[in-house]
């Protein structure tokens, strides 16, 4: 089945379900598409809560929730650390949440009281405290994400929308789970460039990473964006672009703003953009590298669910979650993994590149993965990144498969929003670090994400 060029250029290049799609659209309201995260000691950051909320507990940090609709991660952080009147870099979270969305996710902020935060007023944000906490906010407490997505404009019946979708399930659960492909929203949908501009980082080429992030245009977005962009892209003149760019576009005027009085100080101009976000940008590069790993794994039949010498695996916890020591498979330990696999107590690994992390070793998949870094030009020294060391990766290792919890589809409706087609709600849970939109494009099988709302 043909998978469409925009994915194939995110390192998607194939499909784990053979069952035709039901098609559709999603993101028409930002309420089509709801995100709760879930944090390891079972709280759930609910969209709808009351914000008069018992605050308990002992510690330096304060534990929130974050409800935000149509909000970028940093720029809502931003706008709430702004009427805190704290520094952004003091508001932790534990991931990125989409933009064209309704998300609650947790934060925690040092030095504000409940009723500092109880107190503020952001159009299409709320947030709410919960509890004391002796620890921030960070990843490792983070469970995974609760979805509820509405798939709109659905042109099939009914029954052949339920059938697809049961046929879909079916194979996923024979696989063993969903490939856990880095999704869309870590590059850009509409202008998806966040790992180029990670690639011209990790290999020293500043300038063009700049340019990559200013100035590459997409005919997918606002025109006014793109007309600016192309414009910096002929003139290169960085004081001028400042003038005739969208305010909008914050992060890019922040960085043409500095460039404007340093010409030629790239890296100065990244490190005004939150440190998140330039670490993002190579972190993208990583997923990229890692999708191509998974794609070609998967092009070549090598099954996902058993190992092979030279492949890694991770031990998982009580909650499926990946944990350390890593392990790879050699001749002589290749059988008792095989057993810790089929019992659900190994899962197979492949890695996420960077200057701790080398490729798998031997076997297929080593050749794999050598194969495409060749071609990119990079290995995983380069991700120790002299010019900026704040921004460097050490790499790891990411499961091939991630679980479906919770998993529920409600009866297809008559579409209020798109009239003679129909809907249908999707419910389910991912483990952290696993994408919503991964699941989604084995569901319906677009012909074209950005018009589907991917």
């Amino acid at each position: 089945m043909s998978v469409p060029e925009l994915e194939k250029r995110l390192g998607i290049e194939v499909y784990a379900s053979t069952a035709l799609g039901i098609g559709g659209k999603i993101r028409q309201l930002p309420e089509d598409f709801t995100v709760e995260e879930v944090l390891t000691d079972g709280s759930r950051a609910q969209i709808s809560s009351s914000k008069s909320v018992s605050v308990s507990g002992g510690g330096r940090y304060l534990l929130c929730v974050l409800v935000k609709r149509n909000w970028d991660t940093f720029l809502a952080v931003k706008a709430v650390a702004k009427q805190l009147g704290v520094s952004p870099e003091r508001i932790r979270t534990a991931g990125i949440k989409d933009a064209k969305a309704v998300t609650a996710q947790h934060f925690s902020v040092y030095g504000v009281a409940p009723q500092q935060v109880s107190s503020v007023r952001i159009r299409d944000i709320t947030v709410y405290p919960l509890r004391f906490s002796s620890e921030k906010v960070h990843s490792n407490i983070l469970l995974g994400n609760r979805f509820g997505i509405q798939v709109r404009a659905i042109a099939h019946s009914s029954s052949v929308i339920e059938k697809r979708l049961r046929k879909v399930q079916s194979q996923l659960q024979s696989l063993g789970g969903l490939p856990n492909f880095f999704g869309h929203q870590r590059f850009g949908t509409v202008r998806p460039i966040t790992h180029t501009v990670g690639k011209c980082l990790v290999r020293g080429e500043l300038e063009e990473a700049a340019l990559c992030f200013l100035a590459q245009h997409s005919e997918h977005e606002h025109p006014e964006s793109r007309e600016a962009r192309q414009r910096l892209w002929r003139t290169r003149d960085f004081r001028e672009a400042l003038r005739y760019f969208p305010r909008k576009l914050q992060h890019e005027c922040t960085m043409l703003a500095h460039l404007a009085k340093r010409q030629g100080d790239f890296a100065g101009a990244f490190r005004r953009l939150p440190m998140k976000l330039r670490q993002l940008f190579v972190q993208a590069y990583q997923s990229y590298l890692f999708n191509r790993f998974l794609s070609q794994r998967m092009r070549q039949n090598i099954s996902l669910s058993e190992t092979q010498t030279g492949d890694y695996v991770v031990r998982l916890d009580n909650n499926g979650l990946p944990t350390t020591p890593l392990t790879q498979v050699t001749s002589t330990s290749i059988r008792g993994i095989k057993q810790a696999l089929s019992r659900g107590e190994m899962r197979l690994a492949l890695p996420i590149v960077g200057f701790k992390q080398p490729p798998s070793s031997g076997g297929v998949q080593g050749e794999i993965e050598r194969e495409i870094l060749e071609t990119e030009d990079v290995a995983p020294s380069d991700f120790q990144v002299g010019h900026m060391p704040e921004i460097s990766a050490s790499g790891g290792l990411r499961t091939v498969l991630t679980s479906i919890a919770d998993s529920s589809v409600e009866r297809p409706v008559e579409d209020q929003v798109n009239p003679s087609k129909r809907t249908v709600r999707l419910n389910f849970m991912l483990l952290r670090g696993s994408y919503a939109t991964v699941l989604l494009r084995e569901f319906m099988k677009t012909r074209n994400p950005i018009l589907a709302g991917f």
